[in-house]
């Protein structure tokens, strides 16, 4: 067997890609995990109207009405007279294609207000974990503090010590943006 053949289907899985180690990779399969498990728990309704949305927003949509709406302008125009016209004035494909069109607005809206509540949920997840984190470094900081205190180590910027290890109140943090905002 040709090296770059053998190469390219390896008989063991590679390695990770550099920077991506095991946290990262649970991480990514648990997030894998949990939007499958959303799919199939998701109302029939939902999964449904994904599934709808899913088609026509594909480009087997746009061929499937290019060419029933082209044969129905083609046949009512008369350009093919083996096909009696049933539509000459193309009022019934209008309202064919409006009611259509009511439909699948409204398949994507619900498709998008679902989508909308995973991004809500993400969105207060980030958020939980930005003041986790916050919190935490903040007590590093008051520790990191406390042992270069106990070393005899002075901090070059004492005021930026104090501010690094102050609590954060986040409700404080929010009414500084909306009155700003405002």
């Amino acid at each position: 067997m040709p090296p770059d053949r053998k190469s390219a289907n390896p008989t063991y899985p590679p390695p990770p890609p550099a920077g991506l180690g095991p946290v990262l990779d649970r991480n990514i399969e648990m997030l894998r995990q949990r939007a499958l498990r959303e799919g199939r728990e998701a109302p029939w309704q939902e999964r449904l109207a994904d599934a709808i949305t899913r088609f026509t927003g594909s480009m087997a949509f746009v061929f499937i009405h290019l060419v029933v709406f082209g044969l129905w302008i083609v046949i009512n125009l008369g350009w093919m007279p083996v096909i009696p016209a049933w539509d000459e004035t193309f009022v019934v494909l209008a309202m064919v294609a409006s009611v259509e069109a009511i439909f699948l607005s409204t398949f994507v809206l619900i498709s998008q207000n679902r989508m909308a509540t995973s991004t809500r949920k993400r969105a207060d997840l980030d958020l939980q974990i930005s003041l986790l984190t916050e919190h935490e470094l903040t007590r590093i900081g008051g520790l990191v503090t406390n042992v270069a205190r106990q070393m005899g180590v002075a901090p070059q910027d004492r005021s930026e010590m104090d501010e690094l290890t102050r609590d954060v109140d986040p409700e404080a943090v929010l009414d500084v943006i909306e009155q700003k905002e405002g």
